[in-house]
């Protein structure tokens, strides 16, 4: 069950990266192209976008309840897709969805930088700590306890 979780997750990470994170990152580009600062209200709503998509993601590489799948599969495939950009870049780019939007192009813009692969790399992270594949059973304040005899 919590790999089922852990999978729902997954495309809830993936869409706060492409939509999250690749808006807020075209739009923070644009304003210092603009030469403007992030000031205003719509400038920290840009802000608050992208640290709520960085601490989804926080929460997801660092809690130990949480499955790896969750964490490890966006950042399987953005390793995928920064691996396609070196052997192909005009393949990678053409797979980028929703093209003509402003998330295209901040997700665009992360892609060409390395951004997206420096991510994949800490997000697959929990997907190599074999504890973490492991689910964790909560204690029972009301089971018997096993007697323990000891030796002095």
């Amino acid at each position: 069950m919590r790999h089922l979780v852990g999978l729902i997750l997954a495309l809830v990470m993936s869409a706060a990266i492409f939509l999250g994170a690749g808006w807020s990152s075209a739009r923070i580009l644009a304003a210092h192209a603009a030469g403007t600062s992030l000031t205003t209200t719509s400038g920290a709503l840009v802000l608050a976008a992208l640290l709520g998509v960085g601490l989804f993601l926080g929460i997801l590489v660092a809690a130990p309840l949480a499955s790896p799948l969750g964490a490890g599969l966006p950042g399987l495939i953005l390793l995928a897709w920064s691996a396609i950009h070196i052997v192909n870049a005009h393949l990678a780019l053409r797979l980028i969805p929703l093209s003509g939007t402003i998330a295209a192009s901040g997700f665009r813009t992360m892609l060409t930088g390395g951004v997206l692969a420096l991510l994949g790399a800490i997000m697959i992270a929990p997907m190599l700590v074999p504890s973490r594949w492991r689910s964790r059973e909560l204690a029972d304040d009301f089971a018997p306890q096993a007697a323990v005899e000891l030796v002095h």
